[in-house]
């Protein structure tokens, strides 16, 4: 922790001893019963039977989360414990529910800071949901029973907004301020991520609900939770599979899905649609002479170049090795050679610095080039297949020529092919 830059460490040391002067500050406010104490038992039972059937999941969640939120499901019983225990009781249920996933999920990632830190947000957000139950209900825990009609349903989901947002801010704050070189928008996370905590928050209220009239119920709401965490796995697998690891573009049949159907559309609204092949110039060069390593970051480089250099709706995907493509629905030959000169341009201007500097190579790596074919629908073809060759004999043709030239497709002539049965 004491490595943080001094913004950040300030910031997360003013945090956490926030979150102590609020557990001082409440310690007192509600008295402990015999009541409270079976409560506290039953939601510490349920977090521990939950997370322990949920731990495979939390590892692959956890490991897939760095820079963004990692959207904690104990939310389910951290909640639930805010609206039925006393504040200190309460408090016990956050630092059992993060020791645990910090022995069980997370201690040999070395980041205990973090859970730390994590935990006192989520105490400061108790304490502004709290709040405002007290303000909503005229009460002091439990809260249950007094949440009737319009009135205690406008509180609980006041509440349940206090105390997700604060929590969720914080933590938002601590990211940005600790990841200054990345993208904000990834500090946000994935938005099903978020709807699926905000349903956790929805699931506490229930199981706050049954334990007051029904605890033995609360078994068969075991299920839920794990569910849920099930069904934030899935946001991440399916980026997984769209996703090129290497450059963070579109993997190459989620790309080729993309294009197919892009031209569909565009045969049925009679639009148009082109396609660049993007080749860089004597990348296995580069590759050999600097290494794998400089050669990987070459291709981020060269990806996030072309990313930041096509227009908003424009696809961008990762064809295979140092190949490069890009579908821009709705463009003309003028506008398509615009955008693809724009990318040689933007190649150009990149600076690599090298990973591994070995002995007699530069630190930097400069000079890029590419070779760039084009072509477009339906003037260059209309099926997918003859449109990407056509793109790909032009940036042959580019190599051909000199190198660092975008070269535009001439039109092809399309065999029929034989009709195909449906059944045989």
């Amino acid at each position: 922790m004491w490595k943080l830059a001094t913004p950040v460490l300030g910031y997360v040391l003013v945090v956490d001893a926030l979150a102590l002067i609020m557990v001082a500050t409440t310690a007192a406010l509600v008295p402990i019963t015999a009541q409270s104490l079976l409560w506290c038992g039953l939601i510490l039972a349920g977090e521990i039977v939950h997370l322990e059937a949920a731990q495979r999941i939390e590892r692959i969640r956890e490991l897939a989360a760095d820079g963004r939120p990692h959207m904690h499901l104990q939310s389910i019983w951290i909640f639930a414990g805010l609206l039925l225990l006393p504040p200190p009781l309460a408090t016990v249920v956050i630092v059992v529910s993060y020791a645990h996933s910090w022995v069980r999920v997370y201690k040999r990632r070395g980041v205990i800071h973090r859970k730390v830190f994590s935990g006192a947000t989520v105490i400061l957000a108790c304490a502004a949901a709290g709040g405002v139950l007290s303000a909503g209900t005229g009460h002091v825990a439990p809260y249950v029973p007094y949440l009737d009609g319009f009135g205690g349903m406008t509180a609980l989901l006041v509440s349940g907004l206090s105390y997700f947002g604060l929590n969720y801010v914080l933590v938002i704050l601590a990211i940005l301020m600790s990841n200054p070189g990345k993208p904000p928008r990834q500090a946000f996370g994935n938005p099903s991520d978020v709807l699926i905590v905000l349903a956790a928050v929805g699931v506490g209220c229930g199981i706050a609900l049954v334990m007051t009239v029904r605890p033995w119920l609360l078994p068969v709401l075991m299920v839920t939770p794990v569910a849920l965490h099930i069904g934030l796995l899935l946001p991440q697998f399916q980026a997984a599979a769209r996703t090129d690891s290497k450059t963070a573009l579109l993997a190459p049949e989620f790309w080729v899905q993309l294009a197919r159907n892009e031209l569909a559309r565009a045969a049925e609204l009679s639009s148009t649609a082109g396609v660049l092949m993007i080749d860089i110039d004597h990348f296995k060069a580069i590759d050999d002479g600097n290494g794998h390593l400089a050669g990987d970051e070459v291709l981020r480089a060269v990806a996030a170049a072309i990313q930041g250099s096509v227009r908003g709706g424009d696809y961008v995907g990762r064809f295979g090795g140092d190949e490069f493509v890009v579908l821009l629905p709705g463009t003309t030959s003028a506008e398509i050679a615009s955008v693809a000169d724009r990318i040689r341009t933007a190649i150009a201007r990149i600076e690599v610095p090298v990973p591994v500097i070995r002995p007699g190579k530069p630190e930097v790596i400069t000079g890029l080039t590419a070779s760039i074919g084009a072509a477009v629908y339906p003037e260059t073809a209309t099926e997918y297949t003859i449109l990407l060759q056509a793109a790909d004999d032009a940036v042959f043709e580019a190599k051909a020529g000199g190198r660092d030239r975008v070269v535009l497709a001439t039109a092809r002539t399309e065999l029929s092919r034989p009709e195909i049965p449906d059944t045989l």
